[in-house]
């Protein structure tokens, strides 16, 4: 790989740039807004505010959602998942699984669950 595209990819991962266009590219087609660059423009506005703790993330999830999410990686019903689950279900939505702190032997519960989303 030449060293400029090397140089680029690590550009982008250091600033975290495909989990934003991917998230970005979700909301969008959750939500088939009539303006979509307008709807990306405020969806970026709220990402600067949210980060500023001045207004609320957008989220393409709500707490239901999630809890329904949960409820199909918990297939028998115990009221926790694996790390294993936990890692395919953020994969299911496009999310990034490099951060994660869980060991093998940690059972994840629906509040944990929901929080870390």
């Amino acid at each position: 790989m030449a060293g400029g595209e090397q140089h680029g990819r690590d550009y982008l991962q250091r600033h975290r740039l495909p989990e934003l266009l991917h998230r970005l590219s979700a909301l969008l087609l959750y939500h088939r807004p009539e303006r979509p660059r307008e709807f990306l423009i405020q969806a970026l506005e709220r990402v600067k505010a949210g980060k500023r703790g001045e207004g609320e993330y957008p989220y393409l999830m709500d707490e239901a959602n999630l809890a329904a999410m949960f409820e199909l990686l918990d297939v028998v019903g115990q009221g926790h998942i694996t790390p294993a689950q936990y890692r395919e279900g953020l994969k299911t939505l496009g999310l990034s699984t490099e951060d994660l702190q869980f060991g093998d032997d940690v059972n994840i519960t629906l509040d944990v669950f929901k929080e870390e989303v």
